[in-house]
């Protein structure tokens, strides 16, 4: 296991200077129903919030992910292919083999405070997700929030966990202070599809409670509708069906994404395939044969569908809040300084 390729960018792609040391993790198994089966990684990480490659299609820079693998074992997940630069296997290993990131909170509030840092946005959940089930044990998520808000750093979640419910009054706190953003991750309502495909998430009409719960509480949450499975979740009805359901949750934005198959995660899926849906492999693989992304013009025809369907169920879409700062009562008063200072997130 190549503990030493972990690295400050290898989130997403590999770097040279190790974020932490062999002789630092710490391999624990627990003997309970939920746990059984998943082995546990804890680390202390050097670095915790990583940029983005500027190579890559996201709309944003800075990423915390706390977790590495996922126990909610998404045979399409992106992520698989990271597990390999630590030799570890992307399938069945991405599932159960779990990094955790022990000291991440602590070394958030650390890296917030620093002068370097200026405040930007930060994204979570992005790569694994980081209420799945680990979370429920090692309870990194709150320190990570509080640290967030102390700072009024903005941030947004994406998840497919209810777990987020036990953080919401945390969550709620950090809204009055700085642009927080959540969406939860719901592809499609179909119940069998869900049962093979996504079998270590929550139901996709809990994860629709979490957007409703949201919402009550006065922060609007938008849906990932990620992904759309070419032949087995874009018919016209399914698609009415689970933007219907979307609507039904409260949700203030819809988004689709249809299914990329990049390396690490393709093989996974297409072996899923091959067991689930064999009839379907020719067609993948004509879909696919161009790369990891379905065709433009295949991608555009969902997008306009979706996007006509939730006009249709009053779906809007949401507009970006400006991100508020705490600044201490006296700062007002205080006489301007010359010289270089250190920028103030307080």
């Amino acid at each position: 296991m190549r503990w030493e390729n972990l690295t400050v960018d290898s989130e997403h792609s590999r770097a040279d200077a190790a974020l932490f040391g062999a002789d630092a993790v710490t391999t624990r198994t627990f003997d309970t129903p939920e746990f059984r089966g998943i082995t546990f990684h804890e680390i202390r990480a050097r670095s915790i919030i990583n940029r983005v490659p500027a190579v890559s299609r996201m709309s944003f820079q800075w990423t915390v992910n706390p977790y590495r693998g996922c126990s909610h074992a998404c045979v399409y997940c992106f992520a698989r292919k990271t597990h390999s630069y630590l030799d570890l296997d992307t399938g069945l290993g991405f599932d159960s083999q779990i990094v955790v990131k022990i000291n991440a909170p602590e070394l958030l509030r650390r890296q917030l405070g620093s002068r370097r840092w200026q405040g930007e946005h930060i994204a979570m959940g992005t790569n694994v997700d980081c209420y799945q089930r680990a979370e429920g044990r090692y309870r990194l998520m709150p320190g990570i929030i509080s640290a967030l808000r102390d700072h009024a750093n903005p941030f947004s979640i994406l998840t497919k966990g209810t777990l987020i419910l036990r953080d919401l009054d945390l969550i709620t706190q950090a809204a009055e202070v700085t642009d927080v953003g959540i969406s939860v991750s719901v592809g499609f309502t179909d119940q069998e599809l869900w049962r093979t495909v996504e079998p270590g998430t929550p139901a996709p009409e809990r994860r629709l409670e979490v957007v409703r719960a949201f919402g009550e509480h006065g922060i609007g949450c938008g849906v990932l509708m990620a992904p759309v499975i070419p032949f087995l979740s874009d018919q016209p009805a399914q698609l009415r069906a689970t933007v219907r359901a979307i609507a039904a949750s409260g949700a203030t934005s819809v988004t689709p994404l249809v299914l990329h198959l990049r390396p690490g995660a393709r093989e996974w899926f297409m072996a899923w395939l091959e067991q689930h849906h064999p009839h379907l492999v020719a067609r993948y693989q004509r879909l696919y044969a161009e790369g990891s992304y379905a065709p433009k013009w295949y991608q555009r025809r969902i997008t306009r569908q979706v996007h006509e369907l939730a006009e249709e169920y009053g779906i809007g879409p949401t507009r970006a809040q400006t991100p508020r700062r705490i600044r201490p009562p006296e700062a007002a008063e205080e006489p301007p300084v010359s010289g270089p200072t250190q920028l103030s997130l307080l």
